[in-house]
């Protein structure tokens, strides 16, 4: 039986197109409230068990199943329904419009076109008539280009799964670690004065160029040490400084903000002790160093921390995964070390799921202008879906 025989290259581009004509970004009324009750509707339609989760107000999540025989192991799908903005993009962000072999659009490639592909492996499993031993989740979540809510509210349910995939584009590779994220802002604080008399001030730029000397010349030969095979590097980056007020005046404040990507065997307290420790190495030839750490809100989740993302190599899901990959594309499949912060991190250490990263499309796609996702690639995930399904709920 081949499984292409029961879905089609129409069904899933139009699905595709009909997804991205939703706007769902944080600047839209509710959100995702309507792409969400669009995937409910679409999968009611086709025969698929499915139901809205509550995430918060009128967002929801959607959860779709397909149920085995009970005897199998247990599958989830997860694809996040949110996008970025709009911003300046250079094409109708809306109108998903077909060109070149591409469809072009708002969350075409992050991540609208995974999720269609997830749904239509579902509804050709289904029109197969194959009973698999396990059951199949798509869980379709809200907001994870923010705080990940959704999949948060998706994890403290309870829900359970034996191995699951996050669609986050892979151009036909896959992941298994990403590094976790924190952003942090270091506010120091100085003591204005003119100009014209410096030394009756405190200037707290000159504080700033300290700590980061002493960043630079301690942790960052530290961090180059911490390299998980999975996950690259530990690794930090100063993004933005600010302070002061103008030439002839003191700084009595300054800004330094961090993002600071960590690696298995770190933690969020681990990484902010290292700082501590910095700063108070200063402070014993330097009593005039005022600054307070801050985690930065935009980057905070609800309840749960960005952390890093790691499934074992030889987890059932990774094996199974890398065996439909490597069929559909005639070799073995590159594994992704250089991944962004994604939902697989809250399903793999929260959640205890082993989880994979792929999907259709490409990362360096996403968040563009002129963002598109190949059409061949969604057909090609439908296939590749339902043989992960079919392999790993045997």
């Amino acid at each position: 039986m081949n499984i292409s025989d029961f879905y089609s290259k129409k069904e899933v581009v139009e699905l595709t197109q009909n997804l991205v004509r939703i706007p769902s970004h944080k600047d839209v009324k509710n959100r995702e409230k309507d792409v969400a009750k669009y995937i409910y509707r679409f999968c009611k339609e086709n025969g698929l068990e499915a139901e809205l989760a509550s995430v918060e107000g009128e967002r929801k999540n959607v959860y779709v199943y397909v149920r085995g025989s009970g005897s199998g192991r247990t599958l989830m799908f997860n694809g996040h329904t949110d996008t970025v903005p709009p911003y300046k993009m250079i094409i109708d962000p809306f109108k998903a419009e077909i060109k070149d072999g591409f469809i072009w659009g708002r969350g075409s490639n992050d991540m609208k076109g995974a999720i269609a592909c997830m749904v239509m492996s579902a509804i050709a499993i289904k029109r197969s008539g194959i009973k698999l031993p396990g059951d199949i989740i798509i869980a379709a979540v809200a907001g994870e280009e923010e705080k990940s809510d959704g999949t948060e509210v998706l994890v403290k349910s309870g829900i359970k799964a034996d191995g699951a995939i996050v669609g986050e584009p892979s151009n036909f590779e896959y992941a298994i670690g990403h590094r976790g994220l924190e952003w942090l802002e270091f506010i120091f604080r100085g003591k204005g004065a003119h100009g014209g008399v410096p030394d009756e001030g405190v200037n707290a730029i000159s504080k700033a160029s300290k700590f980061i000397q002493k960043v630079e010349e301690q942790l960052y030969p530290e961090l180059k040490k911490r390299y998980n095979e999975y996950m690259g590097p530990s690794v930090m980056n100063i993004g933005r400084i600010e302070g002061g007020t103008q030439p002839s005046t003191v700084a009595d404040y300054c800004s330094l903000k961090v993002d600071r990507r960590y690696v298995l065997g770190e933690t969020v307290d681990s990484v902010i002790n290292e700082y501590q420790q910095i700063i108070d190495e200063i402070k014993n030839t330097d009593d005039g160093l005022d600054v307070d750490i801050v985690r930065m809100e935009s980057n905070l989740m609800n309840e749960f921390d960005h952390m890093y993302h790691y499934t074992d190599p030889d987890e059932e899901i990774v094996k199974v995964v890398k065996n439909a990959l490597g069929s559909h594309i005639g070799k073995v499949p590159n594994i992704t070390r250089k991944r962004g912060w994604t939902d697989a991190a809250t399903l793999s250490y929260y959640g205890n799921i082993p989880t994979v990263i792929t999907g259709p499309g490409d990362l360096s796609y996403s968040h563009t202008k002129d963002e598109r996702i190949p059409i061949n690639d969604l057909v090609d995930y439908v296939k590749i879906y339902a043989d992960i399904a079919l392999g790993f709920c045997r």
